[in-house]
């Protein structure tokens, strides 16, 4: 049992987080959640050892290990793959040193019969036992299994770390933290540096990890799948919970709505004795009385509401202009770099309306194609956009094409045109940007802020086509649903690369698949292209000559892929209906503040100063529109829920055949 006793850590005198404690036991898998800046990395660093709270300790049991992986680190390795994923086991090479020198000093001894000579035998099989439970036998098939599964091919063993991308050299880090096998894992997010087919390995692996867990991520479903408890870090408080990531949210609002009813049924209590105080309080007759409550006001606990951080970018797509049927379409497409032959004889038409997920492992082609379509990258075949197709283009690096030398405001400004140019600070505040931090110059952000920035750019121009290459990079859970609902309400063509599975499902309804220098086409959702690669795969491993009944074993039944499926959507129209009711909140909240200003409205002469106030109708407005973009994000919800049902619907009946 690890223990989080007190921590409490500010900067520059603001409070990060202050009085944090919690318990980890040795087979806890946590999720830690919060938004950018809560302080999860923070705290990860802490227990770490990497930084020392202001207040309070981290105890760790003695015979136990972390192992901890940042989400950056610095790395320039000249070491092959292979060599520097085995530097993991430096630890056993201590073990052989120790064990070989016990082997010499027994061979060396005749004194059979002896103490010392029974203590060498005992304390050699001691450190035998341990060497082979700690995986010194398996050394080699270990290291081949992990980074096999974080997407290396065995060709690629020994080449030179240097000679790969910061996010590949990463896997090797991810790679060597799973080989030692510490008895308590951090993760600050793993995911960024993977692909779908890694995220899922890494899924299996960590759910069957031997030790404790704690993880931060912003893919939903990863948390859903590894994690079975909750830490929330919310304005410097600790809240945990022992639920999975959805279960949470759900928990999470029911407190808060609790803690509402409470706080109110109390204020009415309170108006109440206040009323009857103030009407007897110099009637000698209700003076006993009148004293008795005001002693039961002293003695109250009054009720705290615990304050939500509910900032989230919130915007929506400008209409699209009509196009043509045919959106792009590609004829015996090809690219390679010098020698490296990427994409080969690619032929495809994306048609007016398909959304598209482009997914593949890293490296296959997917971020080289959106750079095709858009326009940025020389190519072999033919490429062509259709009919008044007007294109939209967010880059992976999208951030560091934005001047770091111009300020948030300048950098929407030199693109924003006609009656776009009186809406700047209000695009500004819609995507977190407030009047402090519209003249901050770009070099001055953090990367959640410039992917908002040129998020917002999107903005200025309406298109039909949408490329974006791994939009919800550095935006917290709120922030991607908000992206994931606008679009939704898209009327154009979007194309989307990205590993994160939640973001993808419903929103696409085509996928391609980067393998093998082609590209496959699927239709349908994620989830459903997932499920048929894991069947594919189960296919080509009965095709190996492997032993029938062996396969068998390792196949999920049709009835545990049901139940499976049937769990994912489950969880989806959960997730859906808690956002629905979010958003029937905040409409019922506006409605009531027109409400009131209409009665102003009605009655002017009882109203002037109200009325007469520069910002009363620009107030109004503003509402007015809040209250459309709400209603519109709260139609696509109740859409996207009812395809989710009808998916339900299915899967019940594919359930009730099965039998």
């Amino acid at each position: 049992m690890y223990t989080v006793n007190n921590i409490s850590i500010s900067f520059s005198g603001t409070d990060i987080f202050s009085n944090a404690s919690f318990l980890i036991n040795r087979k806890d898998r946590i999720g830690l959640v919060g938004k950018n800046g809560c302080g999860k990395t923070s705290l990860l660093n802490i227990m770490a050892g990497w930084l020392e709270p202001d207040t309070g300790e981290i105890i760790i049991p003695q015979d136990k290990t972390i192992g901890y992986l940042p989400q950056e680190l610095t790395l320039n390795n000249t070491k092959s793959v292979l060599e520097e994923a085995l530097s993991a086991f430096d630890y056993l090479i201590a073990m052989e040193e120790h064990i070989r020198s016990l082997e010499d000093d027994i061979a060396r001894r005749s004194d059979y019969e002896s103490r010392e000579y029974n203590n060498l035998v005992i304390n050699l099989t001691e450190a035998n036992d341990k060497y082979r439970m700690i995986g010194g036998h398996t050394r080699d098939a270990d290291v081949e299994k992990v980074l096999s599964g974080l997407g290396f091919i065995r060709q690629e063993f020994s080449a030179p770390l240097n000679e790969f991308s910061n996010g590949w050299q990463m896997r090797v880090e991810i790679a060597k933290l799973l080989l030692r096998k510490p008895d308590l894992l951090l993760l600050d997010e793993p995911t960024n540096h993977l692909d779908i087919e890694s995220i899922q390995w890494l899924e299996d692996f960590l759910i069957n990890y031997h030790g404790a867990l704690i993880l931060v991520s912003h893919d939903r479903t990863f948390l859903d799948n590894v994690t079975g408890r909750t830490i929330e870090i919310e304005l410097g408080k600790i809240y945990d919970y022992k639920v999975s990531y959805s279960e949470y949210i759900f928990l999470r609002e029911e407190r808060l709505e609790k803690q509402m009813a409470a706080f109110n049924n109390q204020q009415r209590q309170i108006r109440q004795i206040e009323r009857f105080i103030e009407r007897f309080r110099y009637k000698n007759t209700k003076a006993r009385q009148v004293q008795s409550r005001i002693k039961r006001l002293k003695k109250l606990d009054e009720v705290e509401i615990d304050t939500t951080d509910n900032a989230a970018i919130h915007f929506y797509f400008p209409l699209a202009p009509a196009s043509g049927k045919v959106v792009v379409e590609a004829v015996d497409l090809g690219k390679n770099y010098d020698e490296k032959q990427v994409l080969t004889n690619l032929n495809f038409t994306i048609v007016k309306n398909d959304r598209i997920a482009f997914v593949g492992k890293n490296g296959a082609g997917k971020t080289t194609l959106s750079k095709i379509i858009a326009g940025f990258l020389d190519h072999t075949g033919r490429l062509r956009l259709g009919y008044n197709v007007e294109l939209g283009y967010f880059a992976q690096n999208q951030y560091e094409m934005l001047d770091p030398e111009a300020t948030v405001f300048e950098t929407i400004d030199r693109v924003a045109t006609g009656d776009v140019r009186p809406k700047i600070r209000a695009i500004l505040g819609a995507f977190l940007f407030g009047e402090d931090d519209i003249d901050k110059k770009v070099k001055v952000l953090s990367g959640g802020e410039k992917s908002r920035l040129s998020l917002a750019k999107l903005l200025l121009t309406p298109v039909n086509l949408l490329v974006l290459d791994e939009p919800t990079n550095h935006l917290d859970m709120r922030s991607k649903d908000i992206l994931k609902n606008a679009l939704l309400q898209f009327q154009g063509t979007p194309i989307v690369v990205s590993h994160d599975r939640d973001f993808l499902q419903g929103l696409t309804n085509k996928i391609f698949d980067f393998r093998e220098q082609k590209v496959h086409e699927y239709q349908g959702d994620i989830f459903d292209f997932l499920e048929s690669r894991k069947m594919q795969h189960l296919r080509q491993l009965e095709g190996d000559h492997k032993d029938l009944t062996q396969d068998q074993k390792g196949a999920p039944s049709q009835n545990k892929i049901l139940y499976e499926r049937r769990k994912s959507v489950e969880r989806e129209i959960r997730k859906l209906t808690n956002s629905i009711r979010e958003r029937e909140k905040e409409i019922e909240d506006l409605e009531k503040k027109i409400r009131h200003l209409d009665l102003v409205l009605e009655k002017p002469e009882d109203h002037n100063d109200l009325i007469k106030a520069e910002d009363f109708y620009q107030k109004y407005g503003n509402i007015r529109e809040e209250l459309n973009n709400q209603m519109a994000l709260w139609e696509g919800l109740n859409e996207e829920l009812l395809a989710w049902e009808s998916k339900r619907s299915v899967l019940l009946d594919d359930h009730t055949n099965s039998h």
